[in-house]
């Protein structure tokens, strides 16, 4: 039988952006701590790749980082379901493996030591493009999917039953009178649809997968104003509702989101930064695991803005912007169980804990900091396993 899947295509970057529910852990129980990766940019002296920690869901607190896995700019992350498995992007322009290189980037597959959460690597594919930052899985594990910022383009991965990635068998380029920047790409629940983010295009694309392959959906995208630069999508556990967040207008835009068709209805804009503020840029959109907020980070403004959700229209009410030890927020993430928001400091080189308000949404200083060189996303696995 040929399985049969439907993506749209939007925008990226990698704190645990789109949270989402955990990878599973053995029986029933709720977890409580988490493994913490966080992916980051590497250098010679400093980031040798992906770190580990533990999160206390009791206290908040952070074990100090370990390297899990040594990578080459490991920007953004994802968890295989069973928990045994991690990806990575190799955030470079050109891959190289056994001495030869090829076009594009690269994904990273690791294996994960159960036991202490170490990392091992397992093999490398091309992303197909320069420059990928952004990684998701479908719900069976069965499929890698891949944006490419420098290549304007995103690829399918299939995944074989060890954990090993295999060559692209889905591939798509973005065209238009501007050059493309594929910036994320995410898959709605049922796996139907996934979206992709285009900053340099302003739009954010449709596609159907099926058996591996990549094709346009129709309509085939969804338009943002001029300039506005989609980044990263998430969608509203309801299945009704979505929000990118536009980089350079400094905003995030909902939508309706019809699973059926796979297609998306602008509702509202909002700012994500105070009237008259327009130094920097976006980067990460999460929604709170009860689908009752929305958060987006601000770089340059240094904060997180923090939305309440009308549950009936999916249309956002701002609250406040939180900075507190903000800076350079590349990404951030909700853990599971929605009581705790990790950001990732890229420029200040940290990652903090906030405790949420759970009636508010608020995001409430905890002084809870671990120090790691450049971090950009963060993924959580309930743990021990």
């Amino acid at each position: 039988m040929i399985r049969t899947h439907l993506i749209v295509a939007g925008l990226s970057a990698c704190l645990f952006g789109l949270a989402g529910p955990s990878p599973a852990q053995a029986g029933d129980k709720a977890p409580t701590k988490f493994m913490v990766y966080v992916g980051t940019y590497t250098s010679p002296k400093k980031s040798q790749g992906i770190y580990r920690m533990e999160l206390d869901l009791a206290t908040g607190k952070l074990s100090d980082p370990k390297l899990a896995g040594k990578v080459v700019n490991p920007s953004f992350l994802a968890l295989h379901p069973t928990g045994k498995f991690l990806y990575a992007v190799g955030e470079i322009d050109t891959l190289a493996t056994k001495g030869k290189k090829t076009g594009g980037g690269g994904v990273n597959a690791f294996a994960i030591d159960q036991k202490t959460g170490a990392l091992k690597l397992l093999n490398q594919q091309s992303s197909e493009g320069g420059g990928p930052c952004h990684v998701v899985l479908d719900k069976a594990g069965t499929y890698a999917f891949a944006a490419n910022y420098g290549g304007g383009n995103a690829c399918c991965l299939p995944i074989d039953a060890d954990g090993k990635l295999g060559a692209a068998t889905g591939f798509v380029q973005h065209k238009g009178k501007k050059r493309p920047l594929a910036h994320s790409i995410n898959l709605d629940a049922a796996d139907r649809f996934a979206v992709v983010a285009d900053a340099g295009l302003d739009k954010v694309f449709v596609y159907r997968v099926e058996d591996g392959k990549l094709t346009a959906n129709d309509p085939a995208h969804a338009d943002l104003k001029p300039g506005a630069a989609p980044r990263h999508f998430a969608f509203h556990p309801d299945g009704k509702h979505a929000y990118v967040i536009n980089e350079s207008a400094l905003s995030i835009t909902a939508f309706d989101y019809d699973a059926k068709k796979g297609t998306l209805t602008e509702v509202q804009t909002v700012s994500t930064v105070p009237e008259g503020w327009k130094k920097g840029s976006t980067a990460e959109v999460v929604v709170h695991p009860s689908g009752k907020f929305v958060y987006g980070s601000n770089r340059g403004h240094d904060s997180i803005a923090v939305f309440a959700v009308d549950a009936k229209t999916g249309k956002l009410t701002h609250v406040e912007n939180q900075g507190k030890d903000i800076k350079t927020p590349r990404n951030f993430a909700i853990d599971p169980s929605g009581k705790y928001c990790l950001v990732a400091n890229q420029d200040s080189h940290s990652v903090i804990v906030f405790r949420v308000n759970q009636e508010t949404g608020k995001l409430e200083p905890t002084d809870v900091k671990v120090e790691i060189d450049q971090p950009v996303c963060v993924r959580f696995l309930a743990w021990p396993r």
